[in-house]
């Protein structure tokens, strides 16, 4: 999306913004007035990944307008400029969630350069928790392919394929989107995990990689049993529609190599090694609803939730026999550690 929206009373502002950024390639729209975005968001945003408004207009001010237009569409950087700047503003901005705050007057080098730091950062908060991304932020050689510690989780949807074939493409699209991956991705950032892909329905995330928190293991169960939680909630909301869904969730924990891996044409953070090959044997394994950990994983949160041993047995691709936990549910006086991150 580059498309990109200016909001500013100032006439002569505008146009200098407009001549500034378009060197970057933005296809560039001027409104007056808060209002005058809004509606053009409204009508005909679908291209549109970043807002620049200034602070103090008539009307509508800029945090007016920006809340409003993240209520529209909150993929869209929305970044506050203003001539007025005092800590109150940058603190209540902030508070709202606005994804960047510039001063006037500004260098066109430096507003240029802002622009798209801010649309970068609002980016790579699809894929990892604020967290994460300031470890990122202050130590790139946390990316670089090396061996780590971690939990692995995946995800699944049971009876996807018939589901599917029930479904129109727009029923499937609200169905995945809306009451699958955004809520199971949400819990996945609450819990400092770090989204690592989506495999059709199945959803696959680290737990100490890039970042650990010294307890990985213990997050990412409880992501799994968070996630069959909001599983549970969404079914009774969709009940009246005949909709259901079944999850099957794997944990396994051991050492990884981590990092960034690809070719020139794309390039991802991911794990490779035998957790990430158990974890997902154990999510095929599963049954809906039922989350199954290696013997690692449960000895690192024996004392934080109850679990129900089910026999050993071979999975595909893996040269040893693999201790089988079921989780049970949270005990009833769990503490989930809150150690800083370590990259």
């Amino acid at each position: 999306m580059i498309g990109l929206v200016i909001v500013d009373d100032e006439e002569g502002v505008r146009r200098s913004l407009k001549r500034v950024l378009e060197k970057d390639g933005y296809h560039i729209y001027l409104a007056e007035r808060g209002e005058e975005a809004i509606d053009y968001i409204r009508r005909d945003g679908r291209e549109v990944g970043t807002v620049i408004s200034d602070f103090k207009m008539p009307g509508m001010d800029g945090l007016e307008t920006l809340i409003e237009i993240g209520r529209l569409n909150p993929e869209i950087t929305r970044i506050m400029l203003t001539g007025y700047a005092t800590m109150e503003s940058a603190i209540e901005a902030v508070n709202a969630g606005i994804d960047g705050f510039l001063t006037k007057p500004f260098e066109n080098l430096e507003l240029r350069a802002k622009v798209r730091e801010y649309n970068v950062k609002k980016r790579l908060k699809q894929f990892v928790s604020e967290p994460v991304l300031h470890a990122l932020q202050t130590d790139l050689k946390s990316i670089l392919p090396h061996k780590r510690d971690v939990s692995i989780l995946f995800a699944d949807i049971r009876g996807f394929s018939a589901m599917a074939e029930r479904l129109s493409p727009q029923e499937l699209s609200n169905m995945l989107n809306l009451n699958y991956f955004t809520p199971c991705d949400d819990v996945i950032f609450t819990f400092n995990g770090t989204l690592d892909k989506h495999i059709g329905d199945g959803i696959m995330a680290i737990y100490g990689a890039p970042v650990s928190y010294g307890n990985d293991a213990e997050r990412a169960v409880l992501s799994a049993l968070s996630m069959r939680e909001e599983v549970a909630r969404i079914n009774a909301h969709m009940a009246e529609s005949g909709l259901h869904m079944s999850v099957g969730f794997g944990v396994s924990t051991g050492e990884v190599m981590a990092g960034v891996f690809g070719s020139r044409r794309k390039k991802e953070y991911t794990t490779f090694g035998q957790p990430v090959n158990i974890a997902a044997r154990l999510e095929h394994l599963a049954e809906g609803n039922q989350i199954l950990i290696c013997g690692e994983t449960q000895a690192r949160v024996r004392d934080v939730v109850e679990t129900e041993r089910i026999d050993a047995c071979a999975l595909k691709g893996i040269d040893r026999r693999i201790e089988i936990f079921a989780v049970i549910g949270r005990k009833e006086k769990n503490s989930l550690t809150n150690g800083g991150p370590v990259v």
